[in-house]
This record gives structure tokens, sequence and C-alpha cells, in this order.
């Protein structure tokens, strides 16, 4: 069907009333009308488009993985060692872009524009800290376009540089983006050395084509000042699809997923370690429902009697709440449902496309009702935002009547471009906190260490009647299985 206007918008509303009941999606129609060939993977990709509102400008490209089990890095702090991802790809990402004619410098000398810089080109980077940098060699790792509003930016010397508001470069009080500077910021120059200040900043009437690429250093110099580049999406190019606006609307799709993991489980390797999913992207996001890829998931699991966890901020669990009772009854399971705030205008700023928080906290007491140990995480508690004493009370009685076997809350942290992102929001949506949160994450990633404890003191874990420790149930666990004959088919690759 064919949805324009008021229509497609009153479609919209009814479509998320129905993901939150939890009603599938076979209603919709797809149609293959082509294919792609993605490295690393031995057949074509079968290419789907869906009917869905939240769907119309993406493409979902159905692959056949090689693996299904990840192992988390070493240096992650995260108390497990293996997770399940069966989708690539997302869809709430930012780019930073310069004009495609941006004279980039490169490690052999001279410069070459933006636009035909590429993937294993080499660059120049910095290392250091503030303005206190020097030179180093560094990779193109991705490059990418796309088109949105942009600034002209004129310095006193002359030096002109067109880039998006949110494109960040290297000041004597360290990066800014674009659309926080004004006249007199200082901007550092590598080559020649110097320290330029800005003369004009001007929004330009139309949007413009914008360049940008992801380096080793995370940064390279255009036309002659320090600019920064987007958090890196190699992981994109490397299946032939752009890590621009590709890496947000081109979804990648393991149809094999269960399978895989299924004779993964099998192996005689394989030590029957804990599995946690939804520690890198929510698998029960919409799309979930077309593909039900977690039914799999669950069921390998549960044949193999293997430790397991979920993390999700979607009901959409529910619909699988009979694999995870016979989980249960073979092996350690449990869930945990992000409920950052109750507050109806909070949970719309911050979370505009999730479940309402309610939801989740009825599909908290639902699972717990049928002995699935399922617990509250509190995050991120954001200062000024939902920090509200009274705010968070309302939060852990509704977790008491929940029945949460755990509640944890975690202070806000901004790693890498994530803080680029959350304080581009708070300049827009809350201006008035954003003095605020510059003192309190000054020193890096995470707020201070004072302010932490405050943070944290707010959802205590001696509470009573509650006892919001965590309760899981302990359990002898069975016996492993005999092993499971291979799929009688041939191999993928």
């Amino acid at each position: 069907m064919q949805l324009r206007g008021a229509a497609a918008l009153g479609m919209r509303s009814v479509l998320q009333v129905c993901e939150h009941m939890f009603v599938r999606w076979e209603n919709l129609t797809t149609e293959q009308d082509e294919r792609a060939r993605l490295p690393g993977y031995a057949s074509p990709a079968v290419v789907r488009h869906f009917d869905a509102p939240e769907a119309l400008d993406m493409r979902f490209y159905e692959v056949r993985a090689k693996s299904a089990l990840n192992r988390v890095p070493d240096r992650s702090a995260v108390p497990f060692r293996w997770t399940i991802n069966p989708y690539r790809g997302c869809s709430h990402a930012c780019v930073y872009c310069l004009a495609g004619d941006t004279e980039i410098l490169l490690a052999r000398g001279g410069t070459r524009p933006l636009a035909d810089l590429g993937p294993g080109d080499m660059i120049v980077g910095t290392e250091g800290t503030g303005s206190a940098r020097r030179h180093v060699r560094t990779e193109v790792l991705a490059h990418w376009s796309t088109v949105k509003a942009a600034y002209l930016l004129v310095l006193e010397d002359g030096t002109e540089l067109v880039a998006s508001g949110d494109h960040r470069f290297l000041t004597g009080s360290g990066w800014q983006r674009v659309r926080v500077m004004s006249p007199g910021m200082s901007l550092v120059r590598i080559e020649p050395a110097g320290s330029p200040r800005v003369a004009l900043i001007d929004r330009l009437p139309l949007p413009q084509e914008l360049f940008d690429i992801t380096t080793g250093t995370g940064d390279f110099i255009a036309n002659g000042v320090v600019s920064h580049n987007c958090f890196a999406r190699p992981t994109h190019t490397y299946l032939g699809l752009n890590a621009g606006r590709d890496f947000e609307r081109e979804i990648v799709v393991k149809v094999n997923v269960p399978e895989v993991l299924r004779r993964e489980l099998a192996r005689p390797s394989w030590k029957g370690e804990h599995v946690a999913m939804g520690t890198n992207t929510d698998p029960y996001q919409w799309v979930e429902g077309r593909y039900k890829l977690m039914r799999g998931i669950w069921e390998a699991l549960r044949d193999a009697r293997n430790p397991c966890s979920i993390l999700t901020k979607s009901p959409l669990v529910l619909r699988d709440l009979d694999l995870l009772r016979e989980v249960a009854e073979l092996t350690d399971v449990s869930a945990s449902f992000s409920v950052p705030t109750l507050d109806q205008k909070a949970w719309r700023s911050t979370e505009p496309h999730t479940p309402h928080p309610r939801a989740r906290l009825e599909a908290v007491a639902e699972l717990n009702a049928a002995g699935i140990p399922t617990g509250i995480l509190v995050a991120p508690l954001m200062p000024g935002i939902n920090d509200d004493p009274a705010q968070v009370e309302e939060i852990l009685k509704a977790a008491d009547e929940a029945g949460a076997t755990s509640i944890g809350g975690i202070a806000l942290h901004m790693r890498g471009e994530v803080r680029d992102v959350f304080m581009g929001w708070l300049r827009d949506a809350r201006p008035d906190l954003v003095d605020r949160y510059e003192r309190l994450y000054a020193r890096g990633a995470y707020a201070s260490k004072a302010e932490r404890a405050r943070l944290t003191a707010l959802v205590p874990r001696d509470r009573a009647p509650g006892d919001f420790g965590f309760r899981i149930r302990q359990q002898r666990r069975p016996d492993p299985p005999p092993p499971l004959p291979e799929p009688a088919q041939g191999s993928l690759f």
C-alpha cells in the first residue's frame, strides 16, 4: 500500500500502538526487487523493502552469517564474554561533514580534496593533549557523503571552511561544534602553525553535499586546521556499503543466526558460558516483529541448556514468553528493562522512538509473574533531567510493584562521539543545563566522582521490602545434553 500526507501520519500512530500491543507484522507486504553481493558472504543478499512508515526509506539485506556467537573484547568491564547480534547497522546515527573541496593534508606531502579521498589513503592526523599536538601518519578507514545544512566559516587570515553545524574543530578551549562558535574564537592550525581567529560564521541558504572520513587518529588536517572526524563506521564499508547514510538506513539481517548458533553451542569446545543479548543493539527493535529471529535463538539456547540474559526496551519480548519459560526450566535466564524515567516530557525528549516506560514496567511484571527473573536498570541517570529524587522514587515503587528482581542505577557517561550527540541535543532541548554538564564532565567521559556518587545513591541497593539486590534464584544447572547432530546441509562458505 502507498501512504501519503495525513494518511501516512495517521497510519504511523496506529502502527506504533500496534507494536506496543505486540501485534505481529504479517500484514505488512514485502517485495524482493533486487540482490546485492556483500563481501564476506558467499551468496548474494536478498534486499527487501517494507511498507511500514518507519521503514519506507530503508532497505534490509538478508544474509547468511558465518557465526552467531560474538566474543566481547577482554578489555571490556562487563561480567560476560559472549553476545549475539542478529542485526547489523543502526538507524540512530549522526554525521559531521565538510565541503568536498576542503583540502586534506596528505602523509606524503601536499593536499587532496576531501571528496577525492578513499579508504586506504594515508593522510596526516594528530596525537597529543589539547592544543599541544604533533603530526602523525594515519589511514582513512571510511569515506562517505550526505546532504545537509551547512555553515561558512571565514578565518581572519582568509581561510574558508564549509561544514555542517555539528562538525567540530580544535580550538584554544578544546573541540567545538561549528554552530556554537562565535567570531573571535581561535582555531588550532597545524600546517602552518598558528591560531587564526574566526572572523565570520554564516549559515548558507541551501543544503550542501558534504563529506566525511573516519581515520585511525580520530582527526585530520582540513584547510590547515585540526578537524575531528565522525565515530568509526568502517564495519559497513567492509560490506561494500557507505559508512554514512547506509549505516543508518541499510540494515543487515542475519537470517540464519538461529541455525548457526545451534551448531556453535553443540561444539565440544563450547563451555556453556553465559550469553548476554541486547548489549550492542536491541534485538527486539521493530524489525524483529517481521523476522522473528529471537524465537530461533531462544530455542537454540533452550536445547543447549545454555545460561543467558536479555536487556531490552521493548515489551515485544513478551511475544516469546513461552520460550523463555522453557529456557527457565532448564537453565538460568533473566531479563532487564531500561527505565530511565516515568516523566512523560523527559521520555518524549530523550527516547522519542521507544515504547512507553509504563509498558516496559508492565512487561517486567508479566515476566516475573511467569517465573522469569526480571529487573530494572535506571539508566542513564542524567543530572537535571531525570535525577529528581521524587521521580526516581516513583520508578523504585513501580519496580517493587512489578516484582523487579534487581534494580541498578548508572550515571550518564559520554564516550567519544556520544558526547557530541548528547551535548548537541542538550543545547537544543535544555540550554539551561549546558554549563552544568560542561563542568561535571570537564575531565572526560564520566561525571565527577562526587556527582556519580550522588546519582547512584538515588537507587539504594539495600531497600526494603523490595530488596532490590540481585535475587535471581539459584539452581543446579542440569547436565548438558548430548551433542546435537549437524544439520544435513552443505557448507555455507
